[in-house]
């Protein structure tokens, strides 16, 4: 599929397995898409009709090649093989158009009222009845070479008609979903089939009105009819009810219909799958579904084989041994396929290998993605198989001992399974674990058999961290597990005298049923008394030990800070700072936990903040920012200079002013 068709053919010559591949028939194909297909009557000859252009290609199964190909001028809804062979050939075109062939190509073409949509031939008389878009089913003579009357039906439309082979009885599939049955000779209708509502069953769902679209004979009284939702259902010509109805279960129309007379089978086929049949119980034998929309299908007579018109320009061709012989200008399929039974080949990807994205990078081939050692399929890539043996000998170059590892320990365990089998414990929480085992065998001893078996803890899921989580470790060190613990004691305790009482009468079985739970006598009151105070004793003694230990523990800590020497500690002071003393960072700690409130009246007290009423009633609070000693400096330096510079100004002004005062009295 990958490989252009020059080095297909330069593959055969070195490859002996290319060579053992089979093309039973020579570019058997169309140039784009194949629509019908069929077999001449002495089965030498197939034709088949595709597009585009519209053609027809006639192959020789003698020659096994092409006989010839003939292009036409409108697609070809549907043909009809008139003689033996490909003498004389009849064409229903789209256009209306009915073109007649013979040996050696177009004779003659004329036109019919309406579009038609499918034809038959009527050997007797050598007439064609044509259906289509029309209520009327048009007739032609080929003896007397024109129309004859049209047979009027009650339909509006016709999609699909076939004759009785053997006693030439006329049907035709409408598109209200009926069948009308007709006698040539009298030209009379003489039978109607309600196919659409026999169709419709409990299980079916359907949208609208199921019409006729394949329709075809089986002897003298059976009839198949296909529905366009899906339905095919088998008729006893004598009665108005279907023997059998099978559905494909994809909603889509029947396009073709076979009978195999060898085990009783039906081939129906829709678009998307060919589904084998048997017509007696309706029970399937195999069903097959190809790459591409299924147009036709074809049996080939008193054989095996099956070949498909499709969507694709490959035509193809399924020999199935089951059903019969291959036909004798490919006997040899027999022999193969008693080779293949005998000795199975290897499938078409065993020499390559699929792995995905990730398995690229762990590899460390991702960088050969784009390029024509792997080539793309759905969600990963296909790879050689030796090149990626390579690549797992290089990225983990001890596998093959991992592997023989794990396949040894494998062995000793299924060994050590056949042994006696001892109570594991989990890791974490032994004790309880052991706790929980002791108390479900205690309640199987005294569990009835009516009685329902309680799920285990052990057992159960949703528990399950907790016996392999080393963070749910009960620590029985921990003041609330000593304080818990005189109680869960002493439950214990009860627990088992209940027990032993719970014995002993099962032993008298003096009662059937156990006692409701509580306690109702008085010796039990009394037990429950003298329980209450053990424990409040020993919960008294639990706080003495906490309480003792944890004198030792401030002894010890206080110890331990005597021992310990305070060695100096140096710090580093910024520059442009002044060192004072550690009483201002102290000052500025207690200054920050103090209130909003205080810390404003303290910078009122300060000169820092100026707080006055307006005369709107609000509050007016002004701050003077603090600055630093570098600031401090700068600004007296600043102020010393302006005044340096006041006292050089006031000479030259009071110069000026004499002059003017001079030149005035002057």
């Amino acid at each position: 599929q990958w490989l252009s068709d020059r080095k297909k053919r330069a593959l055969q010559k070195k490859d002996v397995d290319i060579r053992r591949r089979i093309e039973l028939i020579q570019d058997f194909e169309m140039p784009t898409v194949s629509t019908k297909i069929k077999v001449s009557r002495d089965g030498q000859y197939i034709m088949a009709v595709g597009t585009y252009k519209p053609r027809i290609r006639c192959f020789d199964t003698y020659q096994l090649s092409q006989k010839f190909e003939r292009c036409l001028d409108s697609e070809v809804v549907t043909f009809e093989i008139l003689s033996d062979d490909y003498s004389k050939i009849v064409f229903l075109q789209c256009g209306r158009f009915v073109e007649f062939h013979s040996q050696h190509g177009h004779y003659y073409r004329t036109r019919i009222p309406k579009f038609g949509r499918d034809f038959s031939y009527h050997y007797p008389s050598c007439d064609l009845y044509f259906v289509g878009a029309s209520s009327e089913v048009y007739r032609l003579n080929l003896e007397q070479g024109r129309f004859l009357n049209s047979l009027q039906t009650d339909a509006s439309e016709s999609n699909v008609c076939d004759i009785n082979p053997v006693h030439f009885l006329f049907a035709m599939g409408t598109a209200e979903g009926k069948v009308e049955c007709w006698d040539p000779r009298t030209r009379n209708r003489v039978g109607l089939l309600d196919c659409a509502l026999s169709s419709v069953t409990a299980d079916t769902e359907i949208d609208g009105l199921p019409s006729i679209s394949a329709l075809k004979f089986d002897g003298a009284l059976n009839m198949a009819v296909g529905t366009s939702t899906g339905q095919v259902l088998l008729y006893d010509l004598r009665s108005s009810n279907p023997l059998i109805l099978k559905d494909h279960h994809y909603g889509l129309p029947i396009k073709s219909i076979q009978f195999q007379h060898q085990l009783d089978l039906i081939i129906s086929a829709d678009s998307r799958i060919i589904k084998m049949w048997n017509k007696d119980t309706g029970k399937i034998f195999t069903s097959m579904e190809p790459e591409n929309d299924i147009n036709d299908v074809c049996l080939y007579p008193n054989s095996g084989m099956l070949m498909t018109a499709n969507e694709a320009p490959k035509m193809n061709i399924y020999y199935i041994p089951v059903l019969g012989p291959a036909p004798k200008w490919c006997s040899f399929l027999d022999n193969l396929t008693e080779e293949l039974e005998e000795n199975p080949e290897s499938t078409v990807y065993d020499d390559y290998k699929f792995v995905t994205r990730k398995d690229l990078e762990n590899l460390g081939l991702a960088h050969l993605i784009g390029s024509s050692l792997l080539r793309a399929y759905m969600h990963g890539f296909f790879m050689d198989i030796r090149l990626y043996h390579k690549a797992k000998m290089m990225a983990n170059p001890f596998a093959y001992e991992e592997y023989r590892r794990e396949k040894i320990r494998q062995k000793i365990e299924e060994t050590r399974a056949q042994r006696v089998q001892l109570k594991k414990l989990p890791k974490v929480n032994k004790e309880l674990a052991l706790k929980l085992i002791e108390e479900e065998e205690e309640q199987q001893v005294i569990r009835k058999r009516k009685q329902k078996n309680l799920p285990s803890l052990l057992k159960d899921d949703r528990f399950k961290v907790m016996f392999e989580n080393p963070d749910f470790q009960v620590d029985e060190q921990s003041e609330e597990f000593r304080l818990l613990n005189p109680l869960v004691s002493k439950i214990s305790e009860k627990r088992k005298r209940k027990l032993k009482i719970l014995e002993e009468l099962e032993a008298r079985e003096q009662e059937e049923e156990e006692e409701p739970e509580g306690k109702a006598s008085d010796a039990e009151s009394s037990e429950s008394s003298d329980d209450e105070k053990g424990w409040v004793e020993e919960v008294r003694k639990q706080r003495k030990l906490l309480r003792q230990e944890e004198k030792v523990k401030r002894q010890e800590r206080f110890k331990e800070d005597q021992q310990t020497l305070l060695k100096p500690q140096f710090f580093e002071i910024k520059e442009g700072e002044e060192f004072r003393s550690f009483k201002d960072s102290a000052k500025k700690q207690k200054l920050m936990k103090k209130t909003l409130g205080d810390r404003l009246k303290l910078e009122e007290k300060l000169g820092t903040l100026d707080v006055s009423d307006t005369t709107v009633g609000s509050k007016q609070a002004t701050f003077k920012l603090k600055k630093s000693e570098q600031q401090k400096k700068q600004h007296e330096a600043e102020k010393q200079h302006r005044q340096e510079r006041k006292a050089l100004r006031r000479p030259a002004s009071h110069l000026t002013s004499r002059r003017g005062r001079g030149r005035l009295f002057h």
